[in-house]
């Protein structure tokens, strides 16, 4: 196993997903003020609730924030920036983003969800060559298969592997299995040892779930839901509320998050983690889809909770408090460090 607190200087191994409504530069730079590592997102889009930005200006100014946040007005940025490769590949103007991100030197891009991933791996060395000033971006790349992974390693050569299980909340492959089982198969495709850091990611909210992780050969976690509940966040106050108050089959898995949000463009085998609506059950007991879609859209006009789409991993419902990122990370630091601890006791069986 490779640590990636001693590979990045990472107080603690968790890792901020780029998840887009929710992070910007704010929260990506309060889970690194308090050790972790933090990453921005690239397309925020939720026009109906006041929060959008998608355009150049928008983003530099997220990156703006990051800095006063950090007291970094200059210089190299110790964050990243998450893209959506097939968003990149659809919209050749979006490409203007991964520009800005490069531009302020980020510590690292993270890719998901292309077609064509070695196209930006190249792009980003391509663009730190050209650069000169001996800055290496690392490139992160979600997987979710075996199969993903090993294509990363030996092909893409990727700096950092996010195994992404199906427990995780937003868009994921449908083919990927649970965590613990993609964690384990890519461990164990590596009788050696994993080339570079491999971090978890999927229905992970406290320290014990990291822990477990670190212990299976992971060097890290990657938390997207317990970074919702947080000030920081660009969630708004109802989504976090429902969060809370979910429990462990809250969410489910379902194309139909995209159909009734009008989401499209995503590559073939990609799905999505939200909580249940009232829509996913009567399409279920055959009623007409667009008939649903149209009441859906407009419970949505009329602001109804259970018109929303509220992306969110199967963990749900584990936290209860909306807390300050920096202090989120602080205690699962703790609870990382005990249970560990606890972990390397020897037990005699008698």
């Amino acid at each position: 196993m490779i640590d990636i607190g001693a590979y990045e200087g990472i107080r603690t191994p968790v890792v901020l997903a780029p998840m887009s409504t929710a992070a910007g530069g704010a929260l990506a730079a309060h889970v690194t003020l308090g050790g972790g590592f933090g990453f921005l997102a690239s397309q925020i889009k939720m026009k109906d609730i006041g929060v959008s930005y998608e355009d150049a200006d928008h983003f530099r100014a997220e990156f703006g924030i990051a800095r006063a946040a950090l007291n970094i007005p200059h210089g190299p940025l110790p964050i990243g920036a998450g893209f959506l490769g097939f968003m990149l590949e659809q919209q050749s103007d979006l490409i203007e983003l991964l520009d800005i991100a490069l531009e302020n030197r980020v510590r690292a891009i993270i890719l998901a969800l292309s077609n064509d991933t070695k196209r930006w791996v190249d792009y980003i060395r391509k663009y730190d060559q050209k650069a000169g000033d001996n800055h290496k971006t690392l490139v992160f790349t979600q997987v979710g298969t075996l199969t993903q992974a090993i294509t990363a390693i030996n092909d893409w050569k990727v700096d950092v592997l996010v195994a992404q299980g199906n427990e995780s909340g937003g868009h994921g492959w449908v083919a990927a299995p649970s965590l613990f089982t993609l964690v384990s198969q890519i461990i164990a495709a590596f009788p050696g040892g994993v080339p570079l850091p491999v971090l978890a990611a999927g229905g992970i909210i406290n320290g014990a779930q990291v822990a477990a992780y670190l212990t299976l050969g992971a060097s890290g976690a990657v938390l997207g839901t317990r970074f919702v509940l947080t000030p920081e966040t660009q969630y708004p106050e109802p989504f976090k509320q429902a969060i809370i108050a979910a429990d462990p089959s809250s969410t489910v898995r379902s194309e139909l998050f995209d159909v009734m949000g009008g989401f499209s463009g995503f590559p073939d085998g990609i799905d999505g983690r939200a909580l249940r609506i009232a829509a996913i059950q009567k399409v279920a007991e055959g009623r007409d889809l667009k008939e649903v879609k149209e009441e859906f859209l407009e419970g949505m006009q009329k602001g109804q909770l259970d018109s929303m789409i509220i992306f969110a991993g199967a963990g749900s419902g584990l936290a209860k408090k909306v807390k300050p990122a920096q202090d989120i990370v602080r205690e699962l630091h703790g609870d990382i460090v005990k249970r560990l601890q606890a972990s390397s006791r020897v037990v005699s069986v008698t």
